[in-house]
């Protein structure tokens, strides 16, 4: 992308054409970059650019979308689309840590001189939230709009738009990556929202308790062993020096010898892929001899009870490691 996108700023199609796919043909009102509201990004596999125009009509479809006060794009698909199309299965399955969907958004502003709809704004880039499993031509979706920061009364005089209001009775977090995405009924659909600072607060929440877990257990075993002294001794690191130093708890084996513990904890199942940070497995290397990860699974948070295993030594010799994400530097 040879130009960088602004947030807020606002750009015709031919500007989204020029940054995202300048080598092909770009025709006025026709065509894939002149038309379409759903463009993949080529180069890009599984990114797209939305291009969403509110009150527009499309073969005879009167689009129902908009954006609540929390930011969640309320959006459906092309009218010809089903559940079952690739690019639909594509969007389901959408990684917004992985790949990208940039919002471009075009409200009800007029412009009193053209007397025209105004610019497409940028609006980020989304996520992934829950889809309609009972609707199809069109299929209906959710995505949080990442980073949103608007409040109604910028969003009407940016955009031109009332925001929904937030009437939302239930919370739903994004599946994991490689879990099945079953969406919603039709009638919890209109219910279902995602709140991405809930679910930081909540994985959180969930890391602090899975640590606390095993804290304990730690403690237990040096006091059942005879060592009152090194259970004494046993230190919940990341809550007193915080999650720089590459491990969570500081503790030690019935011998004295210091274990330096990195504890991961999820809901599911014992094979559910997990994420280690760079500083994470750069230490599991260098003090492989003292390093031991826990791995809580099945984790109740509720009686902060669940399974867990323990792989001792170098990370990278017990696991496969998938490339996450880069920072690319010129």
């Amino acid at each position: 992308m040879a130009e960088k996108l602004v947030k807020y700023e606002q750009y015709t199609r031919l500007d989204v054409h020029d940054i995202f796919d300048p080598m092909s043909p770009f025709t006025p009102r026709s065509g894939t970059w002149g038309l379409q509201g759903i463009l993949p990004i080529p180069k890009e596999p599984k990114s797209f650019v939305f291009f969403v125009t509110l009150g527009q009509k499309q073969a005879g479809h009167s689009f129902d979308e908009g954006i609540t006060e929390d930011g969640v794009l309320i959006w459906q698909s092309q009218p010809s689309q089903k559940l079952n199309d690739p690019v639909i299965l594509d969007l389901i399955n959408h990684d917004h840590e992985q790949n990208n969907i940039h919002l471009f958004f075009r409200g009800r502003k007029i412009n009193p001189r053209t007397k025209k709809a105004e610019l497409y704004t940028y609006l980020g880039k989304l996520a992934y939230v829950t889809h309609d499993n009972e609707k199809e031509l069109p299929v209906h979706f959710k995505w949080q709009i990442l980073d949103w920061d608007l409040t109604s009364e910028q969003a009407k005089n940016l955009l031109g738009i009332q925001l929904i209001e937030h009437q939302i009775n239930q919370t739903t977090f994004i599946p994991l990556p490689g879990q099945r995405r079953t969406g919603a009924s039709t009638g919890r659909f209109h219910g279902v929202h995602k709140d991405f600072e809930e679910l930081h607060a909540v994985n959180n929440e969930l890391g602090l308790k899975g640590e606390v877990f095993i804290l304990q257990l730690e403690i237990s075993n040096l006091q059942n062993a005879g060592r009152l002294d090194l259970a004494a001794q046993v230190q919940h690191t990341s809550q007193v020096f915080g999650d720089g130093k590459g491990y969570d708890i500081l503790s030690y084996t019935p011998n004295g010898d210091v274990k330096y513990i990195e504890v991961k904890t999820t809901t599911y199942g014992q094979s559910t892929p997990f994420y280690m940070s760079k500083n994470e497995l750069t230490f599991s290397g260098l003090y492989s001899e003292n390093y031991y990860l826990y791995r809580v699974y099945n984790f109740d948070p509720i009686t902060c009870t669940g399974n867990y295993y323990i792989i001792k030594g170098n990370v990278e010799d017990s696991f496969h490691l998938e490339p996450y994400q880069y920072k690319v530097y010129r």
